[in-house]
């Protein structure tokens, strides 16, 4: 293969050929000289995987389907490719120039020289063998901070479009309603607003490398009955709209997304592939989404398979074509053949076909890959010999410094000091006891999306490919005075007690325990975190509370540190604990970034994004309850949180204090405005995040006592004091009203500004004027923090 694969044109190439032209009426064209065939094929993607080798890709096979006869596929084209990198463990710059080939070949294949479009998950960075592992995304919502997450999307984004791959399957939106769930780590927390703020960040930053944003899954799947994957979902119209479809809005509006995947669970019955009013109606027709639809994989089949709504692969094709699904993916099923003989049968209309179409040809076209001139050979292979395969292998860096640099500011920002009897900072340790299953695991810091989690484990004869080291590791560089022991004590879920004694001697000789706890990644029940791991409980998993309460009674301070895709119940530890560190899956640096905040080199600065639960019982729970929702005397189960959400503490102290509020009335379109001074009181540089909650004392239908609508992180030196000024639009008090409809409604507010969900500290009463007012998809998202300087304190 030779540099020069770019499509042939000719002075008289066809109109869709030309990027000068109007990408809607090239598209038309496009459409006009099609077959139904290949139209259709279109709409289809194919499960490869990229060779080690260099060459062609080959079909994945899947247990869930047939072969796929690739040669028979392409001469009527093929509309994505799956997962090329993803699949197995490729070199990069061979996984790139396998793709390519492939891509040169699909153009060929077809009369119209349309590649396909390769897209890979990202949720915790590029899912590729060597590519930097970033933290999960509940590390995204700890870090309170866009800025950052918007940068790492970037990141990630330029090294997928660097191999040739066109689009990304994350972020994922779901707002945690179950803290059971298997798939908590994949969320960005239990906050609209913080959902919603992070994950269009996320969006913009991949997006900005010219990768496609897959927000997902549209709507409903993280409030599944029980927390158990792929229930049915028991929640009202104003559940959705008020709680789970505005991270959607925002990203949608905001942030441009270009692609929605719709999510496996039926609502009410009507599972969300076959929901037109949602898909079409609510997506498209309201919020003015042009981007595509694409099918989570296998979720077209499950119409037939798991919802039975369909009594064949053709009727199941038409339902979700017509609820506004575009794409079938991982791999062809319903939208091949069977999908072709409805239409051509009269079963399904031939315009369905043509409205997604001009969808997938309109996104290939806004990426270039309908011009002439384009060629399938990416930026990363420009000037490399792709004749000599092997002198190619190992010059493709998915991992680079500046990476792992990035991956550690996340790792670091993301890390929630929950408790601190004054034990940590660790001042120069003389003996560490490093006890449990998570001190010396190299994986504990990574999700069940990442590449060694996720596929790697179903090739333990080939390395990571990224540089993972352990706890013990970390913390040996980081005290390197300190003599270490490391006793595993108990397995991670083996429920095995006969390390404990072991555990609790090393405890006795040491100066400090770091208790090393939490989960393992995986999926479908290979993992106590990650998709089809969900927990019928919140205690620790296994053994773990066992030896947690062993450590406790041993004598030595204990600090707790979780490495987990989900925050458990502590039991006595939440108490009696010295320390208690949390770290949501953090990713390759965030052992080196726990070992910082141990020691003190950083001061941590995350913030819950999750409520940490006081008991193991009592879900589903979160932060967002009604007033019934919370503890009384009614119900002997107490549902308060042990942390709460937006908790975290520092090794600085802060003081809040004169609170103005310059127009404590507005109308129901208007805006108030608050002023707060912050000051650092401590002796080391810090960053406080300022938190503004909402709460609506009378409404016409059942508020959550509290909702987050704002936030900012504010880094100050010692002794410095700054003027924080807070614009609220009244917007941000609207919810759904009892006709459906998004409502700003007059009367008083409180508007708490505070360290936590738990520690207001200080409010301002205002109220709101006028009539009732109507809002839509166009309202304001955001409070405006402006910072003004305060001086210095002597």
């Amino acid at each position: 293969m030779t540099a020069n694969v770019a499509v042939e044109t000719t002075p008289e190439a066809p109109l869709w050929n030309d990027p000068t032209q109007d990408i809607g009426t090239r598209v038309s064209a496009l459409i006009d000289a099609m077959t139904l065939e290949e139209k259709i094929a279109q709409l289809y993607g194919v499960w490869v995987g990229a060779s080690d080798e260099g060459g062609e890709v080959a079909p994945h096979q899947h247990d869930m389907e047939e072969a796929v006869d690739l040669g028979a596929l392409l001469p009527a084209g093929l509309g994505q490719l799956t997962r090329p990198f993803g699949t197995a463990p490729v070199d990069p710059a061979l996984g790139a120039l396998s793709l390519a080939r492939t891509q040169a070949r699909i153009a060929a294949a077809n009369r119209f020289g349309i590649p396909a479009l390769a897209h890979e998950e990202c949720l915790a960075g590029f899912a590729t063998w060597g590519a930097t592992a970033y933290p999960v995304p509940l590390s995204w919502g700890a870090t309170f901070d866009p800025g950052l997450v918007r940068e790492m999307a970037a990141a990630i984004g330029r090294d997928m479009r660097s191999v040739g791959v066109h689009q990304g399957l994350a972020p994922v939106l779901d707002v945690v309603r179950d803290l059971r769930w298997g798939r908590v780590e994949e969320t960005i927390g239990e906050d609209p607003y913080l959902v919603g703020s992070i994950g269009t960040a996320y969006v913009r930053g991949l997006q900005s490398a010219g990768v496609v944003a897959t927000l997902k899954h549209f709507a409903g799947y993280s409030a599944s009955r029980a927390g158990r994957n792929l229930a049915p979902v028991a929640m009202g119209p104003r559940e959705r709209a008020d709680v789970l479809l505005p991270p959607f809005e925002m990203a949608v509006r905001e942030g441009g997304a270009g692609s929605v995947m719709h999510a496996y669970t039926d609502t009410d019955g009507i599972p969300s592939a076959a929901d037109e009013e949602l898909l079409t109606g609510l997506l498209r027709d309201t919020w003015g989404f042009d981007g595509t639809v694409v099918a989570d994989y296998f979720g077209i089949a499950f119409l037939r398979i798991l919802h039975g709504i369909a009594g064949d692969w053709a009727e199941a094709a038409g339902t979700a074509l017509r609820a506004g699904v575009d794409v079938e993916l991982p791999t062809v099923k319903t939208f091949g053949a069977p999908l072709a003989e409805a239409v051509a049968a009269g079963r399904v209309p031939e315009p369905l076909v043509d409205r997604a179409l001009r969808r997938v040809l309109t996104q290939k076209a806004r990426l270039g890959l309908l011009d002439a001139g384009w060629n399938p050979v990416p930026a990363t292979l420009d000037g490399a010999d792709l004749d000599d395969p092997d002198a190619l292998r190992g010059t493709v860096d998915l991992d680079s410094p500046a990476n792992r640099e990035l991956a550690r500011t996340v790792a670091e920002e993301a890390v929630v000091l929950l408790a601190n009897d004054g034990t940590l900072p660790l001042d120069r340790p003389r003996r560490i006891a490093l006890v449990g299953p998570n001190g010396g695991e190299p994986t504990a810091v990574l999700g069940c999306y990442s590449f060694p989690q996720h596929v790697g484990v179903h090739h333990p004869q080939t390395p990571p490919g990224i540089d993972l080291p352990t706890l013990h590791d970390a913390l040996r560089r980081e005290f390197p005075g300190a003599e270490i022991d490391v006793v595993r004590g108990t397995g991670v879920d083996d429920g095995d007690v006969s390390g404990l004694a072991e555990a609790v001697e090393a405890a006795r000789r040491a100066d400090v325990v770091v208790a090393a706890l939490g989960d393992r990644a995986g999926l479908f029940g290979r993992g106590t975190s990650g998709e089809g791991c969900d927990a019928e409980s919140l205690a620790l998993p296994g053994a773990q509370q066992h030896l947690l309460d062993a450590l406790l009674d041993s004598g030595t301070p204990v600090v707790a540190v979780l490495l987990s895709g989900r925050p458990y119940a502590l039991g006595r530890a939440a108490d009696e604990a010295a320390a208690i560190v949390q770290s949501f899956f953090p990713g390759m640096e965030g052992t080196p970034a726990l070992a910082g905040v141990l020691s003190g080199r950083t001061n941590p600065s995350g913030r819950l994004p999750v409520s940490v639960p006081r008991g193991p019982g009592g879900q589903p729970a979160t932060y967002l309850g009604a007033r019934l929702a919370q503890a009384g005397d009614v119900s002997n189960v107490d549902p308060t949180a042990a942390f709460a959400f937006g908790h975290g503490l520092s090794y600085t102290s802060f003081h809040w204090d004169d609170l103005a509020v310059d127009r404590p009335e507005a109308d129901t379109a208007g805006e108030f405005s608050l002023a707060l001074t912050v000051r650092n009181t401590g002796e080391r540089h810090g960053t406080e995040v300022v938190q503004l909650y909402l709460h609506d004392p009378v409404a016409s239908v059942v508020q959550p006592v509290q909702r987050l609508v704002g936030y900012t992180r504010l880094p100050l030196a010692p002794g410095e004091t700054r003027r924080l000024r807070v614009t609220v639009p009244a917007d941000l008090a609207s919810f759904t009203g009892r006709d459906g409809r998004r409502v700003v409604e007059p009367g008083e507010l409180h508007l708490r500004l505070a360290a936590s969900s738990a520690d207001v500290r200080l409010t301002a009463t205002v109220t709101l004027t006028g009539p009732a007012r109507h809002v839509d998809h166009t309202r304001r998202f955001h409070a405006r923090f402006d910072q003004e300087p305060g001086g210095q304190d002597g």
